[in-house]
């Protein structure tokens, strides 16, 4: 019970400087035209990140998606039971980050860090 309480601890505090660190040293959004901006807006629409606040894979996620200088749904599984759930059994396992896309009637669901980043930047880049 004890080692717990102290992995939790240590989880959290490490947590805490992570998610410091990433407003320390956040990225500046890229800049765009209106037109452009709102053309890269479009392009994430029907995206949501299913995360957690802490979680070093999903901070380096978030870094991304500010640094591209678009918004998305950001779900977070440890405050909202209907998010955890969601994932569960539309993802059909819980791990953060993931991304749910929504488009054309269809929903797929994209795990890995690296591969939600790369999806993101394509989906803007092309549009």
């Amino acid at each position: 019970m004890l080692l717990k309480g102290l992995i939790k601890g240590l989880r959290i505090g490490l947590g805490s400087i992570i998610v410091f660190g990433d407003w320390a040293t956040r990225p500046k959004p890229t800049l765009r035209s209106p037109e452009d901006q709102e053309k890269a807006q479009n392009a994430v629409n029907g995206l949501s990140l299913y995360q957690l606040y802490a979680c070093p894979f999903c901070v380096k996620t978030r870094r991304a998606i500010h640094k591209l200088n678009v918004s998305l749904n950001l779900n977070d599984i440890s405050k909202n039971q209907d998010h955890r759930t969601d994932l569960e059994s539309g993802g059909g396992r819980i791990k953060v980050p993931c991304l749910k896309v929504e488009e054309n009637n269809e929903v797929r669901w994209i795990y890995e860090s690296n591969d939600i980043i790369s999806f993101i930047e394509q989906r803007v880049a092309t549009r």
